[in-house]
């Protein structure tokens, strides 16, 4: 018998200046990505801010839904999701994700990314990714085919509209937070 993981994407929308101008461009609910594997989101990561008061400075990171970037922006607004999958994905997926922890200094925030996406032109650049790009990348990468584009032009909304993801959880993060603690 094949052993079953679940892993985890987390949609949100905080309400910072770069996300509100996401949000008005492209009228969705969520203007950020991140993958978690374990459902107390502890083992969070995307791309974004490499320091929470701090949006230029951008990359690879490890997110904290009660500290960091999400504790200034204490209404942000997510939407949970669960996918299962298989033991060699979930390998493949652990190998892949430890390239980026292992080198995570030197990768950068696909800014010129975003841009591409508006004109449906797919901008990649090495070793730099936009939150979405990321996560669909990683997916990809590891055996895991979610959405039918080119990773460079996957945005918020893909996940959003994707069948093959269950929503847990939708509402504000921080409280789904408070719940996570009450349960641990």
């Amino acid at each position: 018998m094949i052993k079953r993981y679940k892993i985890y994407i987390l949609l949100t929308h905080s309400g910072s200046l770069l996300s509100k101008c996401i949000n008005v461009y492209t009228k969705e609910p969520y203007t950020h990505v991140s993958i978690a594997f374990d459902e107390e989101l502890k083992e969070l990561y995307s791309f974004g801010r490499l320091r929470p008061k701090n949006p230029i400075f951008a990359g690879f990171v490890k997110e904290d839904i009660v500290n960091g970037t999400y504790a200034r922006f204490p209404n942000t607004m997510c939407a949970l999701y669960s996918l299962e999958i298989n033991s060699l994905q979930y390998k493949k997926l652990m190998r892949e994700l430890d390239k980026f922890k292992r080198d995570g200094e030197k990768y950068g925030y696909n800014l010129i990314g975003l841009l591409g996406v508006m004109v449906n032109y797919p901008i990649e650049r090495k070793y730099n990714y936009f939150c979405s790009q990321f996560v669909s990348s990683l997916l990809k990468s590891s055996g895991i085919e979610l959405i039918n584009k080119e990773t460079a032009l996957t945005s918020p909304r893909d996940f959003r509209e994707c069948r093959e993801l269950n929503l847990v959880y939708e509402g504000k993060l921080q409280n789904y937070g408070l719940k996570q603690s009450y349960l641990y």
